[in-house]
């Protein structure tokens, strides 16, 4: 176990009283996350819950011929501790580590036993529980009323808001997966956009060139996310 940086990297556990934080940190042992890791599956067991500095960590639905669409997403303003607000011990989903990088993790029954014994830590989850629902309900309804290049958009900026990086480690596979399309039908989105000078593609990897441009790209689902963080979690989602 170690103790954290000052201030914390992930933006929920850094909204803590330094008292709360403090009192967390003998438990938080800080992880490298692989792409494609699985840190949770469907009908498993809720053992830890994760909170995500740079890695970006995907919440999937699974199908039974093994397909998966992206439901959420978690980095550097959340963690993976939603269900257990209300008492989960089963995941109903899937944790996808999307993009590589570092989280912190924190066992379930000292996650359970914050929310128990400090006021200030069930307060912020509380409120990270309505917002991340929020986001579910938001994904779902964009997944129903927007064009591919809009989402595909808008799935690139929350990307980079939650990695604070430009280039995203990336395989056009995997992003087919989150989208819910085919491969093929990935590639010539990303082609387009590269085209219009949005963004440039690597072997495993995509880059944004013009975050603006991107921006107005994306559905208003985009907004709408960043406007919901914002108001219930004002010091986890900044610019």
């Amino acid at each position: 176990m170690i103790a954290l940086p000052a201030p914390a990297c992930n933006r929920l556990l850094n909204a803590l009283p330094p008292r709360y934080l403090k009192r967390l940190a003998p438990d938080l042992e800080r992880i490298e996350c692989s792409p494609g890791q699985v840190l949770a599956d469907v009908d498993r067991p809720l053992d830890n819950v994760f909170f995500p500095e740079t890695a970006v960590i995907s919440v999937v639905a699974v199908y039974e011929d093994g397909g998966i669409i992206e439901m959420a997403t978690i980095g550097r303003e959340g963690c993976t501790g939603a269900q257990a607000v209300f008492g989960a011990r089963v995941s109903p989903s899937r944790l996808l580590v999307q993009i590589p990088g570092i989280a912190m993790r924190l066992p379930r029954d000292v996650f359970i036993r914050a929310m128990e014994t400090m006021p200030a830590f069930r307060v912020l989850m509380h409120a990270y529980a309505q917002a991340f629902l929020e986001q579910v309900l938001v994904s779902v309804a964009c997944n129903g009323s927007h064009s591919l290049d809009q989402r595909f958009a808008r799935w690139l900026m929350m990307m980079r808001d939650r990695s604070d990086s430009d280039c995203l480690q990336i395989t056009q596979t995997l992003l087919g997966d989150m989208m819910g399309v085919q491969r093929p039908t990935i590639s010539n989105a990303a082609r387009e956009f590269e085209r219009k000078g949005l963004i440039a593609r690597g072997r495993r990897q995509v880059t944004i060139l013009d975050r603006a441009r991107l921006r107005k790209a994306a559905c208003e689902c985009y907004n709408l996310v960043r406007t919901r963080f914002a108001f219930h979690l004002p010091r986890t989602y900044d610019d």
